[in-house]
C-alpha cells in the first residue's frame, strides 16, 4: 500500500548512529544504496558507520566498523559490487556470534541498522532485532557493558533493502541489481545474434536466477527468444517435441537463428532439472541443428550499474534513513520496496514468508500458485511472452472483421519497434487484420498503408529508431486524405506510437470527429519519446534507454579527467521543455547540479552553485558535473553557464562543455515492462 507523502525537513538524526552493511551475494547498485544512506544520514545530522564485510565484520568488530564522512562515498555511484564488502558468516548464525555483534555495535552507539541483501540476510537481521534486549541483558550480566548503556540502547531498529540480481523477493517490483543484470544479458544476446545469423546456429543461453525465472523470462521477452525455461512455469508434457516443431517452423520461415533461454533453476513438471546441455543434445539429435551453449555466469553480476538501479538504490537509501528516524521500539522491521513508481515500506517478515511460499509451491508442483505468488508483474510478463512468441494456427484464431492501423509519430525512440511488434502480434492473435502505416500521418495521407503479418515483425525488438518511419507532422492539414484512406482500407481502429506529437495528433483527430465520421473509431496512444513529456504516464518508451546513454557518457567524461587537474564538465541534454533526462541523468551520474525548465533559476542561484562547487573542488574532489536541460532557461544558455563556471573557477578548476545531442536517440533496445522510476 502506498505511503502518504512525507517531508523530512523537520526530522533530525542528531544523537543517533546508523550502521550500513551489505550481506550475501553482491549486486550492481549496492554502492548507490550505501552512498544514499551515508549522505542522507549525514544530512539529517546522524552519525553513519560502515560495517565492512557484512555480518562477519559486525562480529569481528574493530576496524570493520568505522564512522564515515560525506567524501567517503564520493565516486562509488558508478562502481559495481559493494565497496564495503560482503561475506557469508557462519558465526552470526549462532547466538554467541550475535552476542559479540551486539557488543561491537554498543561500543559505537549504533542502534539503527540498514541491511542491504537478500531474504537470508534480512531474516538474520530480524532475528538479531528480536533477540536484542536478551543479548543486552546477557552482556550486562557478563560485565561487558554497563546497565546504563543497555538502557540507553534498549532497542534496535532494522530497515532492509533487497540487493539481488535474481528479483526473487516478494513485495517489491524490482530488486537492486536486477535491471543491470538484464542489461548484461541483452548485451550478450545482441552479440550472439550476429554470429548465430552468420552460421544459421541455435544458441542455448543459461542465465542466473537460482529458483526464480525473472531474468530468463524478461530477457526472453526483450530479445524475442524462441523458447524459455523457468522454474515457476515448467513446460507442458511432450515439450521436447513441441519445442523442436517450433524451431523447425521458424527455420522454415527463413529465420537464420534460434535463441533458447534457460534459467539455471529450470525444471520439468516432475521437478527434474532441465539443463542447457540437455536442451542442446535434444536439438542436435532430433533436428541436426548446429547448436552452441553459452553460460553467462557471474558476468551478469559484474559491471557498472544501470541508470535504473542507481536511481532505485538512491531513492531506497533515502527512504531507509527516513524509516530508521521514524522507528520506535514497537516498530517492526521493515523492508523498503518499489511499488509502481513509489518507494514504500512493507513488513519485512511478511515479505520473507511470501517469498518462501513461492519455493514451497514449486516443491509441491503448484506451479500456477508459484507464478501468482511472484506478483502481478511476473504473471503479466509470462502471459505476454506466451502471446508474442507462439503463433496460433489460422483455425485457432477467433473470427474478426476488425482492421487496425499502426503508425509512429514524432521523433524516433528506442522501443518503438518492439511496441509495433507487440501490437501486430496481439492483434493477429485476436483475429484482427493489422496494417502498417509508413512515415506517420504524411504516409497515411499518401496511402502508404499495407497489411503486416506475424513474421514481418520478427527480430524487431532489437532494432533502434523506427522501421515504419516516423514524422513529426500533425494530421490537421491532411484530414481529408486521412479520412479517405480510412474509408478505402476499412480501418476500424488506430494505434499511434510516439511522443507529444502523437498525443497532440490524437487530440486533433478527436476534435474533428464532428466533421469527419471516419474519425469516430477507437484511437490509442502508446507514449514513446526520450523526453518523457507525454501526460498520463510515469515513463515513456525510449526514456530509460536515453537515460542510460546520458549516464554512460557522463561516466566516460568524468573518467577522461582522471589523473588531470581539477575539472568541471557542463553537459547539455535533450528533452525539450521537460527536465526528466537532465534531472534523472544528474541523479544517476552523481551530478553536482541539474538545471531544468520546471525549476526556474536566476543568476543568484547560479552564483551560489559556482561558489559551492569551487569550495568543494578545493578539497580532495577532482571532478565536477553540471547538467543542463536544453530549454531550461533562454537567458542562461549552456554557453553562458560554461563561461560563468570558467571565470569563477579560475585558479581552482578548469571547465569543459559537451552537448550530447542526438546520441541520446541512437540506441537500440528498451527492456520491457520495467517499473518507472
Amino acid at each position: 500500500m502506498a505511503q502518504p507523502q512525507k517531508f523530512f525537513e523537520n526530522l533530525s538524526g542528531a544523537g543517533k548512529a546508523i550502521g550500513v552493511l551489505t550481506s550475501g551475494g553482491d549486486a550492481q547498485g549496492m554502492n548507490a544504496a550505501v552512498r544514499a544512506v551515508v549522505r542522507m544520514g549525514i544530512y539529517v545530522e546522524a552519525k553513519v558507520y560502515f560495517v565492512h564485510e557484512g555480518y562477519q565484520g559486525m562480529v569481528d568488530g574493530g576496524d570493520n566498523i568505522i564512522e564515515v564522512s560525506w567524501e567517503s562515498v564520493s565516486s562509488i555511484l558508478q562502481v559495481g559490487g559493494t565497496v564495503i564488502g560482503s561475506a557469508r558468516c557462519k558465526a552470526f548464525r549462532s547466538r554467541e556470534g550475535r552476542l559479540q555483534a551486539a557488543y561491537n555495535l554498543i561500543q559505537k552507539g549504533i542502534t539503527n541498522l540498514c541491511v542491504i541483501g537478500g531474504d537470508g540476510s534480512l531474516t538474520g537481521a530480524n532475528l538479531f532485532r528480536e533477540e536484542w534486549s536478551g543479548l543486552l541483558e546477557e552482556l550486562v550480566k557478563n560485565g561487558k557493558i554497563a546497565p546504563a548503556a543497555a538502557k540507553e540502547h534498549s532497542h534496535l531498529n532494522i530497515v532492509g533493502m533487497v540487493g539481488s540480481i535474481d528479483n526473487d523477493f516478494c513485495g517489491t517490483d524490482m530488486t537492486i541489481g536486477t535491471d543491470s543484470a538484464l542489461h548484461r544479458i541483452i548485451e550478450v544476446v545482441d552479440a550472439i545474434m550476429t554470429t548465430a545469423q552468420s552460421h544459421q546456429r541455435t544458441f542455448v543461453l543459461e542465465v542466473m536466477g537460482r529458483h526464480c525465472g525473472y531474468l530468463a523470462l524478461v530477457s526472453a521477452l526483450a530479445c524475442g527468444a524462441d523458447w524459455v525455461f523457468i522454474p515457476e512455469s515448467p513446460p507442458e508434457e511432450d515439450w521436447e517435441n513441441n519445442m523442436c516443431v517450433k524451431l523447425s517452423e521458424n527455420r522454415a520461415r527463413k529465420k537464420r537463428l534460434n535463441i533458447i533461454i534457460v534459467s539455471e533453476g529450470a525444471i520439468d513438471r516432475q521437478n527434474n532439472p532441465i539443463t542447457s546441455e540437455k536442451i542442446k543434445d535434444l536439438v542436435v539429435s532430433r533436428l541436426g541443428f548446429d547448436t552452441r551453449v553459452t553460460i553467462l555466469g557471474h558476468v551478469q553480476r559484474g559491471g557498472t550499474p544501470s541508470a535504473f538501479d542507481r536511481i532505485l538504490a538512491s531513492r531506497m537509501g533515502v527512504e531507509c534513513v527516513l524509516a530508521l528516524l521514524e522507528a520506535t521500539a514497537e516498530t517492526p522491521a521493515c523492508v523498503v520496496s518499489l511499488c509502481g513508481n513509489q518507494a514504500v515500506r512493507l513488513p519485512l517478515m511478511e515479505c520473507v514468508q511470501m517469498t518462501q511460499e513461492v519455493q514451497k509451491a514449486m516443491d509441491e508442483r503448484r506451479f500456477e500458485d508459484a507464478v501468482r505468488l511472484r506478483g502481478r508483474s511476473f504473471e503479466n510478463n509470462l502471459n505476454t511472452y506466451k502471446l508474442l512468441s507462439h503463433k496460433k494456427n489460422i483455425s485457432e484464431l477467433p473470427k474478426s472483421n476488425f482492421n487496425v492501423a499502426v503508425l509512429n509519430v514524432g521523433a524516433p525512440a528506442a522501443g518503438m519497434n518492439g511496441a509495433v511488434r507487440s501490437a501486430v502480434r496481439v492483434g493477429i492473435t485476436e483475429g484482427h487484420k493489422m496494417f502498417a502505416v509508413n512515415d506517420g500521418f504524411e504516409g497515411f495521407a499518401k496511402g502508404q498503408i499495407k497489411e503486416i503479418r506475424w513474421g514481418d515483425v520478427g527480430g524487431w525488438t532489437g532494432q533502434g529508431g523506427s522501421i515504419l518511419g516516423t514524422k513529426r507532422t500533425l494530421p490537421a492539414k491532411y484530414f481529408d486524405q486521412i479520412a479517405e484512406q480510412i474509408r478505402a482500407n476499412s480501418i476500424n481502429a488506430l494505434l499511434v506510437i510516439g511522443g507529444f506529437e502523437a498525443f497532440e495528433s490524437m487530440l486533433q483527430l478527436a476534435e474533428a470527429r464532428g466533421t469527419y465520421e471516419e474519425f469516430c473509431i477507437p484511437m490509442c496512444v502508446v507514449p514513446a519519446t526520450i523526453s518523457n513529456n507525454v501526460p498520463g504516464t510515469d515513463l515513456s518508451l525510449g526514456a530509460d534507454t536515453a537515460l542510460n546513454a546520458i549516464m554512460e557518457t557522463c561516466d566516460r567524461i568524468k573518467q577522461s579527467a582522471s589523473g588531470t587537474k581539477r575539472r568541471v564538465f557542463i553537459i547539455e541534454t535533450m528533452g525539450g521543455y521537460c527536465g526528466y533526462l537532465s534531472n534523472m541523468g544528474g541523479l544517476a551520474a552523481g551530478a553536482d547540479a541539474a538545471y531544468i525548465f520546471e525549476e526556474q533559476f536566476d543568476i543568484r542561484e547560479l552564483q551560489a552553485n559556482v561558489e559551492h562547487l569551487t569550495e568543494k573542488m578545493k578539497t580532495s574532489i577532482q571532478r565536477g558535473l553540471v547538467l543542463r536541460n536544453e530549454n531550461s532557461n533562454e537567458n542562461y544558455t549552456t554557453d553562458f553557464i560554461y563561461q560563468l563556471y570558467s571565470e569563477e573557477g579560475k585558479g581552482v578548476f578548469d571547465c569543459r562543455k559537451n552537448v550530447l545531442g542526438h546520441m541520446q536517440q541512437v540506441t537500440h533496445r528498451h527492456l520491457p515492462t520495467k517499473p518507472a522510476v
